[in-house]
C-alpha cells in the first residue's frame, strides 16, 4: 500500500476558501497543489490548518482550450507575440514559489513540435532560461504531462538535460490529448516524474477532438497498473487530486479519496 502524501488541486474548487477547507477537512489529506496566483488569499488558510504545499501552479492568459487546434497554437511559452510577457509571469512564479518556501513549480509549457528545427531551438532556449531562474531559487520546473506523447517530453528532456526540470504527471491529460497509454508513460518518463495528479478521463472516439474528464474510477486510467507503476519507479512525491470538469467537484474529489485507498 502506498502511503504518498495525498491532496488537492486549488482550482479545482475554484480556489474558493470555504470549498477548499471542506474538502481538505477529510483526515486523509495534508497537501495542496496550489495555483499561485491565489497565494496569497489562501495563504492563510493553508498555515492554519499544517498544510504541505506540495507544488505551485501557473497558468498563461492566452491559453485556449476550446479545441485541441486552439490549444495546440496558443498553448504554454509557445506563442512568439506573448513571450515578453508569458516570461514575466513565470518569472514572478518562480519568485513566488521560492518566497512560500515551496520546492517545485508546474504548468503547461506547450505543445512541443520537433518536427520544426528552429521552433523547437527556440523552445528549448526559453525552457532553459527559465530553468535557469528556477535552479538560482533553489526549486523545479514540473512540465505537465498530455500535450505531447511521452516519447517526444522525454526526448526534450534529454536534449535540455537540466537538473531544474522535471514532470508533473497527469494519467488524465494523456487520455484526454489522445497521447498514448499512461501506464507505459509512467515507465518511459519515470527519472523525472516529481509530482503527479490524480485523474481520470475517457478517450474521443474522435481522432483530433477532446476526451471527456470523468471523476476518478470511472474511466479509462487502469488504476492498479498505474499504482504499480509508480511504484516500481519509487516515486515518493505527493498526489494531488484534480477535478477540472462537471458540477459535482467537491463530490467528486471525496469519491476519489474514498477510491484511492482500494486502488493504491
Amino acid at each position: 500500500m502506498m502511503k504518498n502524501p495525498i491532496g488537492i488541486c486549488s482550482w479545482s474548487l475554484r480556489n474558493d476558501a470555504e470549498r477548499i477547507a471542506r474538502a481538505m477537512a477529510r483526515p486523509e489529506l495534508s497537501c495542496l497543489h496550489l495555483d499561485i496566483s491565489a497565494a496569497e488569499k489562501l495563504r492563510g488558510l493553508v498555515s492554519e490548518n499544517g498544510w504541505t504545499v506540495s507544488c505551485t501552479m501557473t497558468g498563461f492568459p492566452q491559453e485556449d482550450y476550446s479545441s485541441l487546434d486552439a490549444i495546440r497554437l496558443t498553448g504554454g511559452i509557445v506563442p512568439d507575440e506573448v513571450w515578453p510577457e508569458n516570461r514575466r509571469i513565470a518569472l514572478d512564479a518562480i519568485q513566488a514559489t521560492a518566497e512560500l518556501g515551496v520546492g517545485q513549480l508546474s504548468f503547461h509549457a506547450g505543445f512541443i513540435d520537433h518536427s520544426d528545427a528552429a521552433g523547437f531551438r527556440t523552445f528549448c532556449d526559453r525552457i532553459v532560461e527559465l530553468a535557469d531562474a528556477a535552479q538560482d531559487c533553489g526549486i523545479l520546473i514540473l512540465l505537465e504531462t498530455g500535450q505531447e506523447t511521452a516519447e517526444d517530453l522525454r526526448h526534450f528532456l534529454d536534449v535540455v538535460e537540466h537538473p531544474a526540470l522535471g514532470v508533473n504527471f497527469d494519467p488524465g491529460n494523456m487520455i484526454l490529448y489522445g497521447k498514448g497509454d499512461p501506464i507505459e508513460a509512467i515507465r518511459i518518463l519515470g527519472p523525472w516524474i516529481r509530482h503527479v495528479h490524480v485523474k481520470d478521463a475517457m478517450a474521443s472516439p474522435v481522432p483530433g477532438k477532446w476526451g471527456s474528464e470523468v471523476p476518478w474510477g470511472d474511466g479509462e486510467v487502469d488504476h492498479g497498473a498505474f499504482f504499480h507503476a509508480l511504484e516500481e519507479i519509487g516515486y515518493t512525491g505527493a498526489f494531488a487530486i484534480e477535478r477540472e470538469g462537471g458540477d459535482r467537484r467537491e463530490e467528486d474529489i471525496l469519491l476519489a479519496v474514498e477510491r484511492f485507498e482500494v486502488y493504491a
